[in-house]
């Protein structure tokens, strides 16, 4: 067995100068729904108040006991509802045997696929790591095999892809997670040198690793699983993110033309495509970025995205994972009047949540490009 390969990375997955968290930072919106969700909207506990009014023979006539029991059935009603909803929309689970898995990662040396990456490494799963570093400059566990690979050449990646075969096996998982920096920068004073590369990473990229990984998949005996990080910003776009917006927007695009494909083609059985857009997360990549409202949005940890992506893999199961709970209801923002989506945006900060936000004047775009 070769030495545990041991390469530095960039720093660790937090944005922000270590300081001591005041004790209401730790109270969200989503732990707030997180027990509610396991107390008094879950089947169990109602079904319990219905026994136990039974135990103290309450009359099935009495109010409390007509209460308790429409109340049980109605949320046990909504959990069968949302398992349906689920088989319906994607279909039953694939067949995972970790053993018979190769997870490919775009963007794996450093955040959150850096960390997905470590977890399959520590299950004894084939991992290659996709990235543009040089490999002298990543640190990877034993067990994930680095390779250096521009991911939005094509040319690259059937390379890559032939060297995985040989060193590693058929690629099932692929994981795109590689993004481009965000530049934070207003439309005018945005070269089209950085909006293209924003573009070429976040979406073209896809676009290349998901036509040259995903035969292979159709062709192995377990199919596999597609997981496309997108972003909530997609939906969201906010002002100073043309390009980090346009590209996630498309992403998810992709994504959901590429699922309907699959069900159409009748391998969407075989083929399973998760979507992640999730909000802000504590990475590099969000350095620029302030946290508008941290009950309702607040930063979202790596392991805390990584745990969930890897459970849907291994689950075999295909959907799409919003975090945190806002995420969820972004879909419901679209359908808003006009008027009332100006006065959420200006309510939740979103537009003044990246440095610089004002519209500079076209001919301060040089200078604009000149720093980059």
């Amino acid at each position: 067995m070769p030495p545990t390969k041991r390469i530095l990375t960039t720093a660790a997955p937090r944005t922000t100068a270590s300081q001591t968290p005041k004790w209401h930072s730790a109270l969200t919106l989503d732990l707030v729904l997180s027990v509610l969700r396991r107390t008094i909207l879950h089947p169990w506990p109602a079904w319990i108040l219905v026994l136990s009014l039974r135990a103290q023979v309450t009359p099935v006539t009495d109010l409390a006991f007509i209460i308790a029991t429409g109340y049980a059935v109605l949320v046990t009603l909504v959990a069968i509802a949302g398992v349906v909803n689920a088989r319906v929309a994607y279909g039953l689970p694939r067949t995972v045997e970790l053993g018979e898995e190769v997870v490919v990662i775009t963007g794996g040396a450093s955040g959150l696929g850096l960390l997905i990456a470590e977890i399959y490494a520590m299950r004894g799963v084939g991992v290659a790591v996709l990235d543009l570093k040089d490999e002298r400059e990543v640190e990877l566990c034993e067990g994930v095999e680095y390779y250096t690979c521009d991911v939005g050449s094509r040319e690259a990646l059937k390379g890559v892809l032939v060297r995985i075969e040989k060193e590693l096996g058929t690629p099932t998982v692929l994981i795109n997670c590689a993004a481009a920096r965000i530049n934070g920068l207003p439309l005018l004073s945005l070269s089209a040198e950085a909006f293209q590369k924003t573009i070429q990473t976040n979406l073209f990229a896809v676009f290349h690793t998901c036509q040259t990984f995903l035969p292979r998949m159709l062709a192995a005996p377990n199919g596999g699983t597609i997981v496309n990080v997108s972003s909530v910003l997609g939906q969201l776009c906010p002002a100073g993110l043309a390009d980090y917006s346009t590209s996630k927007a498309g992403l998810s695009a992709l994504h959901r033309t590429l699922e309907a494909e699959l069900r159409v083609s009748g391998d969407d059985e075989k083929v399973k495509m998760i979507l992640v857009e999730p909000g802000q997360v504590a990475t590099p990549l969000f350095a620029s970025v302030k946290t508008p409202n941290k009950f309702i949005a607040p930063v979202l940890e790596p392991v805390h995205v990584a745990r969930e992506i890897v459970s849907a893999i291994e689950e075999g199961r295909g959907g799409v994972i919003r975090l945190p709970a806002y995420a969820t209801m972004v879909n419901w923002y679209a359908v808003l009047p006009a008027g009332l989506q100006r006065l959420a945006r200006f309510l939740s900060g979103v537009d003044h949540a990246v440095a610089p936000t004002t519209t500079q004047k076209s001919h301060d775009e040089p200078k604009a490009a000149k720093t980059e």
